[in-house]
């Protein structure tokens, strides 16, 4: 089966449970591969957390993996440390294509994911790389809990898709006018909880995205300033950790050029 056929299927099978999106999804070429990956991701989204058959999942994990390879897997043993530190790195990419041993999700309190088709924020692109199997996992994570997360702390899934073993979700403080020394504390908790609980799973290394500086408006430099000065100080408190390389995954020219600078690159 091509990857073509592979999302029509896939398609096919998200269709079924939701027909609400068939008369839109009717107007797509059927032999359109871009339209019908965008669609396929556009339903993953909007899908609701709940199983699915093992034969939707198999079909799924293998065109993901599939696409991973495609994509292009960035090997975080290949990476080079900056200058100050051999445990400290920069990296600038897609962070879905890492295999580092946890990725960092920036989540919202639901923890649900991004249900906006194709949004372009990190949330959604993780839990579309994953595959459904993440937002079913994580709700039963918040039904457990019986409430929403709160800002600054982080819970741990698996990767499933993703070449990442693991995906650390935490909740950044948004920002809704000026920053307040509430919501440095909050994000420098992010950085610390997250670093918190790779260490209790003995992970090695972990990517972080940029975190709160999206969709929740901290501003890029304070927020990296924040996130250095935390990891530092975790691995002057914490010498014996697991974790050996720490990695400040970043997307934007800008977000990469306040972290050279931060970091004497």
């Amino acid at each position: 089966m091509s990857q073509l056929e592979k999302i029509k299927e896939l398609n096919h099978m998200l269709l079924a449970e939701m027909p609400e999106y068939r008369l839109q999804a009717n107007r797509i070429s059927v032999g359109d591969y871009k339209e019908q990956r965008m669609l396929l991701r556009s339903l993953m989204n909007l899908r609701n957390p709940m199983p699915a058959s093992q034969y939707f999942l198999d079909l799924q994990d293998e065109f993901l993996q599939s696409e991973n390879h495609e994509k292009g897997i960035v090997h975080v043993s290949d990476l080079s440390a900056v200058p100050a530190d051999n445990r400290l790195f920069i990296w600038q990419g897609d962070i879905t294509r890492l295999d580092a041993d946890a990725v960092v999700n920036a989540a919202n309190a639901a923890l649900l994911g991004c249900f906006i088709p194709c949004h372009k924020c990190i949330d959604n692109a993780i839990h579309s790389a994953a595959g459904v199997q993440l937002r079913d996992v994580c709700f039963q994570m918040m039904q457990k809990q019986g409430r929403e997360e709160p800002t600054g702390s982080a819970k741990i899934t698996k990767g499933y898709n993703l070449p990442a073993k693991y995906v650390i979700h935490t909740v950044g403080p948004v920002i809704y006018d000026t920053v307040t020394a509430e919501d440095k504390l909050m994000l420098a908790s992010c950085y610390a909880s997250c670093l918190q609980v790779a260490a209790e799973k003995n992970l090695k290394s972990i990517a972080f995205c940029c975190i709160s500086t999206g969709e929740f408006h901290f501003p890029n430099a304070l927020a990296a300033e924040i996130a250095v000065d935390t990891v530092q100080a975790y691995l002057k408190q914490n010498p014996d950790t697991s974790l050996r390389k720490i990695i400040f995954n970043v997307f934007k020219d800008l977000d990469k050029e306040i972290y050279e600078e931060i970091l004497g690159v």
